[in-house]
């Protein structure tokens, strides 16, 4: 039940916030964009104190883990797949209008609409 009060106080926080950006909307851009900024800090504060928000914490902590074990390609090998890629896609782009106009040319043939 705490963590459901939690949460409705998060989502509150949040959407006081964003009434309050439009509300005071005859001060500076800056603080307002501050003031969101603080209160969404807060909110979100609030949310992680909850279950969900611890097992969204670690499981975000163990996204980060993972993306750190990933073994990035080099620039050389990107730019070599990016052009075999491209390649590729001119090639299939090219047979498909062949065949395109092929069938064009059999269907015209076939109903005589051909010159």
């Amino acid at each position: 039940m705490a963590d459901r009060i939690k949460l409705i106080v998060a989502l509150l926080l949040v959407g006081g916030g964003i009434g309050a950006f439009y509300v005071y909307s005859d001060l500076p851009t800056l603080y307002r964009v501050l003031g969101l900024l603080v209160i969404f800090g807060v909110a979100v504060a609030v949310g992680l104190t909850t279950e969900v928000g611890k097992a969204s914490w670690g499981f975000l902590q163990d996204a980060r883990t993972e993306v750190r074990k990933v073994v990035w390609p080099t620039r050389k090998e990107t730019s070599q797949t990016t052009l075999l890629i491209m390649v590729s896609v001119v090639i299939v782009g090219l047979m498909l209008w062949g065949l395109d106009s092929f069938l064009l040319w059999v269907v015209q043939l076939l109903t005589g609409q051909g010159s």
